[in-house]
């Protein structure tokens, strides 16, 4: 059976929760709180102003996801998304079920009228560029991303 992919809503959270830890333990992101990301996800998938996500199922299973998140960008002149997180578990790569996630994702970002469309990637995620770039996604050469954090 093929992979489904479907937009996720508020009532979502708790369902994609284990996937988000597992894409923070793969790219050793600290922090994960099952509490807080869960209201922070809740918040998120309630208000589309904020963004969208989508959820991919293979046989009744969550194995997927992608969540992005929406910006004002005065340089691409209008609202541009930027996908925040996006994971496919180890065993269902290799399938399509990414490609299908990002297809999908890109689709509704030209709906709402995004202009452009980034992502942020670990230096080290040499399989994750090549997929990338597979679909037209490229580096942005002579920048590099700085960010401070305000809260603990």
């Amino acid at each position: 059976m093929a992979a489904v992919i479907r937009k996720a809503t508020e009532a979502d959270a708790q369902v994609l929760l284990p996937l988000v830890q597992e894409y923070w333990h793969f790219e050793d992101i600290s922090g994960f709180d099952l509490g807080r990301c869960g209201t922070q996800l809740q918040r998120f998938l309630s208000n589309a102003q904020l963004g969208a996500g989508w959820i991919a199922s293979d046989d009744g299973v969550e194995v997927g996801y992608l969540l992005a998140v929406y910006v004002f960008s005065l340089e691409h002149l209008g609202i541009t998304a930027e996908i925040d997180e996006f994971f496919v578990l180890l065993p269902y790569r290799s399938r399509g079920i990414g490609g299908k996630l990002l297809e999908v994702a890109e689709v509704e970002f030209q709906r709402v009228g995004c202009t452009n469309v980034s992502l942020q990637l670990s230096r080290r995620n040499s399989a994750a560029r090549t997929f990338y770039h597979r679909y037209k996604y490229a580096e942005r050469y002579g920048y590099e991303l700085l960010d401070k954090m305000l809260r603990g």
